[in-house]
């Protein structure tokens, strides 16, 4: 297997950037970090360039503006790809997502369905057994809990955790889900990708992780992000219905 590749994405997240790639670099010394900045004037971005000068293992890339989620994660893929790293993770700034955690999300991606399939997709899920949340606000979990369930019904996916953002990739799922036909930008690329992902036949399983609300800084969550990307969801839903899509991925859930 190539080099593992964990893509960071940053907006704002100058005093959570160096502990959270400190705590990657020693929970999967072999990977890779890809520090992705949308022009943060916090000045995260010149962070970032220090980080990597003290370690060759972590990467930069700057982008000019701040353009969605999806956008960034759509560029770091691209990177990723380029310079052949496999595979290729998504992970938070913040410290929500857990670097300890994420050797059990490689050895995931190691194992195979009931069918001897391999699998392609890693979700760290909060919503399957053994998943849990720690300091969300009860509104943020119901609201959490409702788009996830809202999606696997519009789009008849089994995953718990639709909107999951800590994820593992095969470079070839990344490719056969092919990147440029996924234009969400915003909270909705998670969905999205996931959908993409069954469009494409791909076996995803979840396991369960923790996730830590943010104790630095702000979230960039507000309910006008999310109700912009449910409405995606029901176009998604509703367009579904007059085609007939590909054979369906398995989607499964590991503990």
């Amino acid at each position: 297997m190539s080099r593992a590749l964990v893509v960071i994405p940053t907006y704002n997240e100058r005093e959570n950037l160096p502990l959270i790639v400190a705590r990657v670099r020693a929970s999967v010394p072999e990977a890779s970090v890809l520090v992705v900045d949308d022009a943060s004037p916090d000045g995260t971005g010149y962070l970032a360039d220090d980080l990597a000068a003290n370690d060759d293992a972590v990467r930069v890339l700057h982008r000019t503006a701040k353009d969605g989620l999806g956008a960034a994660y759509l560029e770091a893929f691209e990177w990723a790809l380029d310079r052949g790293h496999d595979p290729i993770v998504q992970m938070d700034a913040d410290g929500s997502h857990l670097p300890e955690q994420l050797p059990s999300l490689l050895r995931a991606l190691q194992t195979t369905d009931d069918a001897g399939r391999p699998v392609d997709v890693v979700i760290g899920s909060r919503w399957i057994e053994g998943g849990t949340i720690e300091n969300w606000p009860r509104h943020r979990e119901l609201l959490s809990r409702w788009g996830s369930a809202y999606a696997r019904t519009m789009l008849r996916l089994s995953t718990r955790d639709a909107t999951a953002g800590y994820r593992v990739f095969r470079a070839q799922a990344l490719r056969a889900i092919h990147l440029e036909d996924v234009h969400t930008r915003g909270y909705g690329f998670q969905v999205d990708m996931l959908w993409h992902a069954r469009q494409a036949g791909l076996v995803v399983v979840e396991v369960p992780i923790t996730f830590v609300e943010r104790v630095h800084g702000r979230s960039k969550m507000s309910p006008m992000i999310v109700v912009e990307a449910m409405l995606k969801v029901t176009a998604w839903g509703i367009a579904g219905l007059f085609r007939r899509s590909k054979p369906a991925g398995a989607e499964a859930v590991r503990g």
